[in-house]
């Protein structure tokens, strides 16, 4: 019988909740919303500072930042490639802030 109550202890112990889980996914959405806009603001910011292209850093930013730009990539076209640059990866970047944050918390109502 002791076995029993024991087993049945670690069992309530180790159990997660619904509303943990959805919590849990909910942060991910958002880390990873937050990670996206990272990256593209770190590619302006070498973009708009001049850094080298063949710099590893940069080229390594400026190659993840691509597709994270969605459709905003051309969505203007300025004849400067800094304000190209600053315009369309900001706009994608205020995107994955906006959407991630939204979208993490509808997840956090359906807890």
């Amino acid at each position: 019988m002791a076995q029993h109550a024991e087993s049945g202890r670690s069992s309530e112990s180790a159990g997660v909740t619904r509303a943990q889980v959805v919590g849990i996914v909910a942060s991910v959405v958002r880390w990873v919303g937050l990670l996206c806009t990272l990256v593209l603001v770190i590619h302006i910011l070498l973009t708009v500072g001049s850094a080298n292209p063949n710099n590893g850093i940069t080229s390594f930013f400026a190659s993840w930042a691509d597709p994270l730009a969605l459709g905003f990539r051309d969505l203007f076209t300025p004849s400067d490639p800094k304000a190209f640059v600053l315009v369309n990866y900001g706009i994608a970047a205020l995107f994955w802030l906006i959407a991630s944050s939204v979208l993490a918390k509808i997840i956090r109502r359906f807890a």
